[in-house]
């Protein structure tokens, strides 16, 4: 069988391999009839497909986080990827049935990550902000360094969490050394923090869902209470204004109120904070579905992009353009 990956194949191509079950939501078509709503996936992304008429026991059997081997086409509908089933069954014994072998990777080890974002630690000079940073990064160095940064969007591998605020910590050196008015201590450490919710808001990077405690509270208010009890954990005064100043970056970072930020950016850095952020994660989710575009194409919608498509120019550096 072939060792081609989701993407290696063309539209209206034949397929048949391994994929990750990544989410399996069942809804009722039209006739009435159940059916799941499949998010498959492999190394090289995730695409979606439906398989139709699913019975109860198929529906038992076809929980995500599981490895299929699947038979269809691929197509497009709507302008979206996705998959036209033909069989799916599940990997038995000799064969692949590790899910991680299966799950997109940052394209940084966890280690080189760390040893970067530990430097800029000691950029931030300010004692209660450098202490409260190290204190969080130490009581969720596992998760932050594996777990993705979204279950759909941007950043949604392995190790996307770190590597988003990764990303976003060298524009943030950039932006402050352009700016010398900006409070570069402050605003690192609200870059280091801004997400680290989310390691209490998601299940981890194989099959991820939302915990009961990120559907209901959400990974803003989550951090925040963290930063709180590091306070407590550290003897320094939550009340202070450096304290107050960091949590007001945390909480304002999604910048609108309709965004779930509890109240909008009032500060500088803040704002910066929110910039870097939405600029990120925009480049993150064009990257990742340009990758899969042909030159000279249209991408598929971007949901996270207000559902626009993107066009792939077929000239690779624009500054051989006469």
């Amino acid at each position: 069988m072939s060792i081609k990956k989701i993407f290696d194949y063309q539209i209206d191509e034949k397929l048949e391999l391994f994929v990750l079950i990544k989410s399996a939501n069942v809804r009722i078509a039209k006739n009435g009839k159940k059916f799941i709503a499949f998010v498959l996936a492999d190394a090289s992304g995730e695409i979606s497909a439906k398989f139709w008429d699913a019975t109860d026991d198929e529906i038992a059997r076809f929980q995500p986080g599981k490895v299929a081997l699947i038979k269809g086409k691929r197509e497009v509908y709507q302008g979206n990827p996705q998959i036209k089933l033909f069989h799916v069954r599940l990997a038995v014994e000799d064969e692949p049935q590790d899910p991680r072998l299966f799950v997109k990777r940052a394209p940084l080890k966890a280690e080189q990550m760390a040893d970067e974002i530990n430097q800029v630690v000691f950029a931030i000079t300010n004692p209660d902000w450098n202490r409260i940073v190290r204190f969080l990064l130490k009581k969720f160095q596992k998760q932050f360094f594996t777990y993705p940064a979204a279950k759909k969007n941007h950043h949604a591998f392995a190790g996307g969490l770190a590597y988003h605020s990764l990303s976003m910590l060298r524009l943030a050196q950039a932006v402050a050394k352009q700016y010398p008015i900006i409070n570069a201590p402050l605003l690192y450490a609200g870059v280091i923090l801004h997400d680290m919710g989310k390691t209490l808001e998601l299940s981890g990077a194989v099959a991820t869902s939302y915990t009961v405690t990120g559907n209901l509270i959400g990974h803003i208010v989550l951090i925040d209470e963290q930063i709180v009890l590091a306070c407590h954990e550290l003897k320094i005064d939550e009340n202070k204004e450096n304290v107050v100043l960091l949590r007001h970056l945390i909480l304002s970072h999604h910048g609108l109120l309709e965004y779930g930020s509890p109240v909008r950016p009032h500060l500088l850095e803040a704002e910066v904070l929110h910039q870097i952020d939405q600029l990120d994660a925009s480049i993150q989710m064009l990257s990742g579905v340009l990758e899969h575009t042909a030159p000279g194409e249209f991408s598929e919608k971007i949901f996270g992009m207000d559902g626009r498509n993107f066009y792939r120019p077929e000239i690779a550096d624009f500054s051989t353009k006469n």
